[in-house]
């Protein structure tokens, strides 16, 4: 898996994730589900380096001239509901991508600390040939990214796929290095070291779907 962490070369991205983190900030829910929006634009952009074009001609109101266009027929899916501000920044740039979304969730053990992920509700269009953006704003295990990744195996086999996601752990970046197709691309914002006891990223920014959208019960 190639992996490219935009942290790696210092840029405006540096001022979004600080907000992101920043507890004294990341409390105005429309800043931080902006803020995720910008990040997963940024992401897009280099993102779309890697993407497939061909030259298009076409007319101006003055001569004949020629683009490169993208050609890959993309779909994204994103993870609900944390996810949903990410896919939005995605959108804005592949505007006529077609769109999956997936439920994954931590199933909490009595014990309070073990969890399973759970996976339920599913809609998207056949993958088969289609160039995957799977997306989601915390890579933390990499089990909620495994569990959706085979959830989808079902709908075809995807020519090429693409990870987007704000922050990750290492370990997370690991285990979808290790069970994801060997020319898997990972973009992501920012790669934290460690996960806590309950399996969240440290430093990380607490819980992205609560910090959006409102705590849950």
């Amino acid at each position: 898996m190639e992996v490219y962490n935009l942290s790696q070369t210092h840029s405006v991205l540096n001022h979004f994730i600080h907000q992101l983190r920043d507890e004294a900030v990341q409390q105005d829910r429309m800043k931080f589900r902006r803020n995720i929006e910008r990040i997963g634009e940024i992401l897009t952009y280099e993102m779309s380096k890697a993407l497939t074009y061909t030259p298009h001609n076409f007319q101006t109101p003055l001569v004949a001239t020629t683009s490169h266009l993208c050609k890959d027929e993309i779909v994204v899916c994103s993870i609900l509901r944390a996810g949903i501000p990410l896919h939005n920044g995605i959108l804005n740039y592949l505007d006529e991508a077609d769109n999956a979304f997936i439920s994954a969730y931590r199933k909490v053990e009595s014990n309070g600390k073990d969890f399973e992920i759970v996976v339920e509700y599913l809609s998207s269009p056949s993958l088969e040939g289609k160039t995957l953006v799977l997306a989601d704003p915390m890579l933390a295990t990499g089990r909620s990214m495994l569990n959706v990744y085979k959830a989808l195996e079902k709908l075809g086999q995807p020519k090429q796929i693409h990870i987007v996601s704000v922050i990750g752990a290492q370990a997370g970046v690991d285990l979808i290095e290790e069970h994801f197709p060997e020319d898997t691309q990972l973009w992501i914002a920012a790669v934290d070291d460690t996960l806590n006891e309950k399996g969240y990223i440290i430093p990380g920014l607490g819980d992205a779907g609560d910090l959006a959208f409102g705590e849950k019960m």
